[in-house]
């Protein structure tokens, strides 16, 4: 079977399910494990992220969306002469990957035309049920219930773990810093299932664009820095000028050195089988008295 994955989260799941040799093509933010980096690339990002700042990426995300235009372009010659069998792709989210309808046509104008499996988990629970579904439709089902089951089994170790002695500490997960969005989806569960109480967000909802006085009334004792698609020392950057804003410094977890900056493109912002490790994360974050349940290498 020949694997195209146009998101991370999904070649992260295939490489995971045993079946790095199968893919055949990724597109350019996936970087997970090595060996992905290794493949041929079929999509390309129109936003020069890495030379842009937060409110510039923001901008200039609206300017496309609103004009019709696409984030991401599909190299269909390259995909052509690679003829995948199947495409996995997501319908979650417009910034996040290729759009679902330009996927299909390219997939259709294939010979034959290849399968697309569409993902778009809202929940933990629902990213671990698309691992399942990656296996069944890669004749992968054995290996994929091995590794939700072992995911599962991580879940309920951080979830048992909660001191039930002591209130949940508020939260505040933030996936963009400039405009602040709080972090949505599976983040709020994750923060539940970790022992404190998400004052910014619901669970299962989209994530939300919320002010600096939303934030500074809503008094988060920890807050969770996880840009999406920025590594910990990009998060510390985009951070900076945060810092001496009045509203900033009245907030509780800034006040008691409780902030901290995490990779979000690892470990919170892709829906994979790495949303454990940054759950595990979360809970030594939310409660740092309580027995680590794994290292994990991150900046706080």
């Amino acid at each position: 079977m020949r694997i195209c994955t146009l998101l991370p989260s999904a070649t992260e799941t295939a490489f995971a399910l045993g079946l790095g040799d199968s893919v055949v093509a990724v597109s350019h933010e996936c970087d997970f494990p090595a060996a992905a980096r290794e493949k041929p690339v079929v999509v390309r990002g129109s936003i020069d992220s890495d030379n842009s700042t937060s409110r510039e990426i923001d901008d200039l995300v609206r300017q496309r969306l609103s004009g019709g235009e696409g984030l991401y372009s599909l190299d269909l010659e390259l995909l052509r002469r690679i003829n995948p069998d199947i495409i996995i792709t997501q319908g979650l989210c417009d910034v996040c990957a290729v759009g679902y309808d330009d996927v299909m046509a390219a997939a259709g104008s294939l010979r034959p035309p290849a399968k697309v499996l569409s993902l778009s988990p809202g929940s933990l629970g629902e990213v671990l049920s698309d691992i399942a579904r990656v296996g069944n439709a890669t004749g992968t089902p054995e290996r994929a219930e091995a590794l939700v089951d072992t995911l599962r089994e991580r879940v309920e170790r951080v979830a048992g773990g909660v001191p039930r002695d002591r209130p949940r500490p508020k939260v505040a997960c933030l996936e963009w810093l400039d405009p602040l969005y709080a972090a949505g989806h599976w983040v709020p569960e994750m923060v539940e299932l970790a022992g404190g109480m998400d004052v910014l967000a619901a669970k299962h909802e989209p994530s939300a664009r919320v002010s600096m006085e939303t934030l500074s009334e809503a008094a988060p004792e920890v807050m969770v820095l996880m840009p999406c698609g920025f590594d910990e020392s990009r998060t510390r950057k985009e951070w900076e000028p945060l810092k001496d804003l009045p509203e900033w410094q009245r907030i509780p977890a800034v006040a008691n050195g409780r902030v901290f900056a995490v990779d979000g493109s690892r470990y919170f912002n892709r829906p994979g089988p790495r949303l454990v490790d940054g759950l595990e994360i979360l809970a030594r974050l939310i409660h740092p008295e309580q027995p680590s349940v794994a290292s994990h290498d991150f900046l706080a």
